[in-house]
Parts: structure tokens; sequence; C-alpha cells
């Protein structure tokens, strides 16, 4: 027999990078188209974009500037977004490296998520770590629970004001804390980041908080110190912030402003959120932002984190697109910051994965169910979860060039000969059979700039599931609080 020539080889793989979707490809609910091109022209440009093409040339407005006399916490308002590595310059010479340090970021993330529910789910508060004591002292605080650097979590971050005159910080967001704050002068121990520290004495809204506060009563860990509240917030892979708890008025663009906002001043921060100035708490707690401003909603759009220089929004108080796909956000006794969503299932190439709705919910106990977290970079499955969704995947490609898996993917492919692909979808399935399908660069990404393509899902062991940011990119995902829902809405960037 003949050998096959190369030319002959590149068609036949073609040909069955087409199969499977030869019959089906009017049908948009079983097959997507991916870009492959477009995907590794991306890995080189955010390896080459300038950091100075997005930092503003001023960092600094006067509150009276941007305050309409008519706003109020219920005022709709939108910041941009940007993507961390739109705000660091990248240290990394090849796009494999700078791949597999946001995933070495992403298992800290979820590592913190699971082991600050642990914790609720065992009824311990972080504060019981430490050595017992006959009182809580001051300098308790300035020692962590558990010391360490990580390359931190914080992956959007927002433009916000602080003080008065209002002074610009990249703050990060994330739906998976609560108490709000950011690094202070003087600093004992301070992290690099983007924007010079904050200073105190320069702001004349700066307000400390007394201990019989209900903002410093509502603090998971805090102390006292001559009638100054001190918090501490320890993340669970090592990282943490420590220092004065107070009230300070944020600004929110050319919307307005907010005052009396609880945040935390920190003069000792590990780790974290390097770029940014310090946290917005997007969750469901007392002390988060959005509980102190009584929002009934707010919503964001990621964009693509190798999409340089490209930014989207955070909203406050704005309607829920018509055409969203709506899941009711459900409730955890044991916790209150977190997001739960009804998920019912998953679904490939537009069939449901053999996987129980019951697996997907939250028990009696407060373990298991699903959450929506936009901190989290890779979807975590629980592993009965994933090995269906991966497998039916697998059973519907046979004719995609599959390569070694890479970190924590085990399903990868070679996709250097294509220019694009057709592949089944991948499909979050809720109530009333509404589904939210994702477009297949969502959840077939690259690892390198070479070609090569992971299934972008994990499994965990944790009974906790976590629907990531990889699969949000490029839509708008809205948190109607007043409602008790949860709406996405593809392509509402």
């Amino acid at each position: 027999m003949a050998a096959i020539t190369p030319l002959l080889f590149f068609f036949l793989t073609l040909l069955f990078s087409f199969k499977f979707s030869s019959t089906e490809s009017h049908n948009p609910n079983t097959v997507a188209i991916l870009d492959v091109s477009a995907s590794l022209q991306l890995t080189h440009t955010v390896l080459s974009f300038n950091l100075q093409t997005l930092n503003p040339t001023t960092t600094t407005t006067t509150v009276q500037q941007i305050i309409p006399s008519n706003f109020t916490s219920s005022s709709s308002f939108s910041l941009l977004l940007h993507s961390r590595d739109s705000l660091l310059t990248t240290n990394h010479s090849d796009y494999k490296s700078l791949f597999l340090s946001r995933l070495a970021r992403d298992s800290n993330r979820v590592n913190s998520l699971n082991a600050k529910l642990q914790l609720k789910l065992s009824n311990i508060r972080k504060s019981d770590l430490r050595p017992v004591e006959t009182e809580i002292r001051p300098e308790d605080l300035s020692t962590p629970i558990i010391s360490g650097v990580s390359q931190g979590s914080g992956e959007y971050f927002a433009r916000i004001g602080v003080g008065t005159p209002a002074n610009q910080y990249y703050m990060a967001i994330d739906t998976g804390s609560d108490v709000n704050w950011l690094q202070c002068e003087p600093c004992s121990d301070c992290y690099q980041e983007t924007d010079p520290i904050f200073q105190p004495e320069s702001s004349s809204s700066y307000n400390p908080l007394t201990c019989d506060s209900r903002q410093c009563v509502a603090l998971e860990t805090s102390a006292c110190r001559n009638n100054r509240c001190l918090y501490q917030v320890a993340y669970g892979d090592g990282s943490y912030t420590v220092g004065d708890f107070v009230t300070e008025t944020l600004s929110f663009g050319k919307s307005g402003s907010i005052n009396g906002v609880a945040l935390g001043c920190g003069h000792d921060n590990e780790g974290l959120f390097v770029g940014s100035a310090g946290l917005i708490g997007l969750g469901g707690g007392p002390l988060s932002l959005t509980s102190q401003t009584k929002t009934s909603s707010f919503s964001y759009c990621l964009v693509n984190r190798d999409q340089a220089g490209a930014s989207s929004t955070l909203e406050f108080n704005s309607p829920l697109p018509s055409d969203s796909i709506t899941a009711p956000l459900l409730k955890n006794g044991k916790t209150t910051t977190f997001y739960y969503v009804q998920l019912m299932g998953m679904s490939v190439g537009g069939k449901a994965i053999s996987v129980s709705p019951e697996v997907f919910q939250v028990d009696e106990s407060g373990d298991g169910g699903v959450i929506v977290d936009c901190g989290t970079a890779v979807t975590r499955l629980r592993t009965q979860i994933y090995e269906s969704l991966r497998d039916e995947f697998k059973k519907l490609t046979p004719n995609l060039r599959s390569t070694n898996g890479v970190a924590l993917f085990d399903t990868c492919y070679d996709f250097s000969s294509l220019s694009t692909v057709r592949v089944p979808t991948v499909s979050f399935l809720f109530a009333g059979g509404k589904s939210w399908t994702l477009p297949a660069k969502n959840y077939l990404i690259p690892v390198d700039s070479s070609g090569t393509f992971c299934f972008a899902f994990a499994p965990t062991t944790s009974s906790l599931s976590i629907i990531g940011n990889v699969q949000q990119q490029g839509t708008r995902v809205n948190f109607d609080l007043a409602n008790s829902r949860v709406g996405f809405s593809p392509g509402k960037c």
C-alpha cells in the first residue's frame, strides 16, 4: 500500500474533524465551531501587550467633579472591568508558562473557597484556629493564622475611587468574598500594587469604626485597640490582610459615590491580589458592597483574559436583559457568601449526560451544590459529573487528534494543522428546560501557542462544584438579588 503523503494526511485530518457535525451543521444546539487561528493569535498578543496603553494618565479626581446631586445607593451605575493580565506586565516568555501560572493561582483560589466552606460546615470560626487565649488581644491580629505568599487569585479589576477627595484604585472584584479592603499606609508589609498606596490622612471621610459598631460585630475575626476595630481576613491559601476597620466614601466613575462603606484599611497584607490595591467583596454576606448598599442586582460581563487591553463592565441595579436564561439562586443555611445556582444537569451535543439532578444539589447539611464565581477560572465539577461530561465529549469526537494532558486537564487535542474545527456543544441545563449553551472557545482553550487545546473543565474531590470565569467569558451574568435568580445573557457585553 502506498504511503500516505503529508498533504493527504492533512486533508484526512480536516475530513475527520468535520465528521461529527456533517449531518447536523444546521443545529446550533448540537454543534459549535472553534476558531483555532483566532485563539492562537490571542496567545501571542497577550504576551506583547503594553501596559502603558491602558493606565490612565491621572489617578486623582475630586469627588465634587463626579457626584450627581441625586445619586443614591439604588441608582444604576456601571464600572469598567479589566482582566489581571491587562494590568500586570507579564514576565513570561511563552504562553504555556503564563497559562500554567494562571492554573496555579486558580488552584489556590479553589482551595481557599473549599477551606472557607468546610469551616462553615464544621461550625468552626477562623479565630478558633489560633491558640486558645483568655481574651483576644490587638497583637493577635498582627500575626496571621497561616503565613505564606500566594500568587493571588484576583482575575478582574474595577477602577474605584476611595476617600474625599477621591483617589482612583484598581480593585479586584470577588463574588466569593464579603469584606472590602485596600492596602493602607503605614505598611508593615504590603505587596506591590499598580497605584500609590492609600493614605488615610489624605481623606476627610476616613472614619475608624468602634469595637461595638454593628460592622465590627459582623466581622468573623476582629479585635479591639483603644476602642478601634481591627480586622483580619485569611483566604485559606496562606494569604491574609490585617488592619483597621473603617468607613469610607467609595466613588464609581461618573456615576457618583456612596458614603460610609465599611472596609478594611490593611497595614499587613501578604500574597493576595498582586497588582490591585485591594478587594471589593460582592458576596452575599452582610459586609459585602452589595449588601451594605442594599443593591437590588448586579451584573458583569467578563472578557477573554487573552484579549489584552479589552475591557467589559460591572453594573449595579441594572435590569435583567429580557432574553436572559434564568435559574433560581439557592440559599445555603451554612454560608451566606456564595451564590448557589439550581443546576439540573449538563449536555453534550444536545444530549443530557447521565447524572441525576440530585448530584448537583445542596444537601440538608449544606454540603454539595453549584456556585457561580467570578474569581475561579476553570469550572470544577464533582468527579462523577466531570467524568460523565468528559466521556460523552470524547465519545462524540473520536476523530479529533488527542494529545497528552496538561496540568489539571486530562483531555487535550492537537489542532496545530487546523484553522477551525467543529465540535459538539456543551450546555448547562436549568429547570423548565432552559439551557445555557457555551461557545466552543469557552470549553476548548489553548494551553500553548502551538495548537494544543484542552477541554476546560476539571474534576474536584470536593462536593462543591464551581462555574468558573472561563465558561462565563462573553456572557453577561446578572445576579437578581431582589428576586433570588441569576441570569445568563450570551453576547451582552
